[in-house]
């Protein structure tokens, strides 16, 4: 349902930078005059808004050796107990941060902020408004979209509501709560200056509100609210030369928020499935070549082998005009639609090929974007300290070579030593591999540490574990 509208004189906002978040500039018998403040809406807010206080270790002298040989970081604690395992004296400097953070849930202590104000941090404290203060759990991370997700425990928290997001306007009134420097829960408000803004970093899943509400270096994580008090947004960025607000302001809008607080909540990460297709923005020039008619949607250019948007039976040419109902207005639309999804998710493409307008039903492929098999468990051949194993031509349809990592147990082994789903082991030991057959006659003749080469993202990678 559409959400009442507010609108209020320019007074009010001059009202809302002299009041206190604990009292009010304005007395009751103004208030009940109709003058205008945010301090009551404010009153119920604000305990929502917490301190983030992060350590981060830059630099960890410390070694560990068993039998003599170095052993990595990630690893050492399963040779801790043996009677040959050794450590060097380990001199730690640290360096502390500090931004904010959001409590969407009361009862299970969550709150919600930025991926990089949480990134590497050894130890995070939340700092309630009644100045308690609260070790969090960090639940998962997402840098795509630059939110975290913690958990906390403590009595009598306050948690925020979601706008819906489908009501905001440029030139709606806005709040901003959060912690700028470092000095305290600080308010500013202004209007959303602009919606949809994209192009910060074109790596990340990015669909910003704008708002010229001051934002500075300390308010990331914190909340952008409307004047019911809902929650628009998560603070994330400022465009400035010098760190300070410059009137021009970034936040994750809600329904993003939300959607990437279920995967982090579930699985500690986003695991992105793909469709496996190029695509472009619609254009005159584009329509005109195809002779189609579409003023929006994401024309696709190439159509991955063996891919879910293959299987699905998408073709280039297409324009792709809906995901489930919600429209796709360009390309940069599909992207963080389909990213947002978990692999296997099925959906409905809304299809423009020629003058035909059609419905295809799709299966969210990988990572890669490759077709989820039917029955998994077909070409699950192998278990690995926690990992599940299949020939990589198996997987992905194609004569590819390697072990590919299908499934794997959050915090098992593999997982504790870095091996992640999608991975490709290529080499054991240095000692390169072809299947299964392969990997298994390496294991059985290698040591008690196990060096893995794996493949991620075009990468190679050199895994240790145990």
């Amino acid at each position: 349902m559409k959400s009442k509208r507010i609108y209020l004189p320019v007074l009010c906002l001059m009202a809302a930078l002299l009041m206190t978040v604990r009292g009010y500039a304005i007395s009751p018998e103004a208030l009940a005059r109709g003058v205008p403040s945010l301090a009551p809406m404010l009153e119920k807010v604000t305990p929502a808004v917490v301190n983030i206080r992060v350590t981060k270790s830059l630099r960890d002298n410390t070694r560990y050796f068993y039998n003599g040989q170095a052993l990595p970081d990630e690893i050492r604690r399963y040779f801790e107990d043996l009677p040959n395992f050794s450590r060097e004296n380990r001199q730690v400097p640290y360096s502390t941060g500090a931004g904010s953070g959001v409590i969407i849930d009361a009862s299970e202590g969550l709150v919600v902020t930025n991926h990089h104000v949480v990134a590497e941090a050894s130890e995070i404290t939340v700092q309630l408004i009644d100045n308690r203060n609260v070790k969090a759990e960090l639940l998962g991370s997402d840098p795509g979209t630059d939110i975290a997700l913690l958990r906390i425990e403590a009595s009598d928290l306050v948690a925020i509501r979601f706008a819906d997001i489908e009501t905001v306007q440029v030139g709606d009134y806005v709040v901003a709560i959060g912690n700028p420097f470092g000095i305290g829960q600080t308010v500013t408000s202004g209007i959303v200056s602009a919606l949809g803004r994209a192009g910060l970093n074109n790596e990340n899943y990015e669909d910003f509100i704008q708002t010229d509400a001051a934002i500075n270096v300390g308010n990331s994580g914190g909340a952008l609210v409307d004047l019911e008090g809902n929650l628009i947004g998560i603070n994330t960025a400022i465009i400035s030369g010098n760190g300070g607000s410059n009137g021009v302001g970034f936040a994750v809008p809600g329904d993003m928020v939300a959607s990437v607080m279920e995967h982090l909540e579930r699985d500690g990460e986003v695991r992105r499935g793909m469709l496996g297709v190029s695509i472009t923005n619609v254009t005159p020039a584009v329509t005109e070549a195809l002779d189609l008619t579409a003023d929006s949607g994401a024309v696709v250019t190439s159509v991955v082998p063996g891919s879910a948007a293959e299987a699905a039976g998408l073709e280039v040419s297409d324009i792709i005009t809906a995901v489930d109902g919600r429209a796709v207005e360009n390309s940069r639309d599909l992207r963080n639609m389909i990213g947002l999804m978990r692999q296997g998710e099925e959906v409905d493409l809304a299809v423009l090929r020629n003058a035909e307008r059609l419905t295809l039903r799709a299966t969210i492929g990988g990572a890669e974007g490759q077709a989820l098999l039917e029955d998994r468990q077909e070409v699950i051949d192998s278990e690995f300290r926690g990992a599940s194993l299949a020939d990589s031509a198996a997987i992905n349809g194609r004569n590819d070579t390697g072990v590919a990592v299908v499934e794997i147990i959050p915090q098992s082994p593999a997982y504790v030593a870095g091996l992640r789903e999608g991975d490709v082991i290529v080499e054991i030991n240095r000692r390169g591999i072809e299947n299964l057959a392969d990997f298994n006659a390496a294991l059985e003749a290698s040591n008690s540490i196990t060096a893995l080469t794996v493949v991620r993202d075009g990468r190679r990678l050199l895994v240790f574990v145990p």
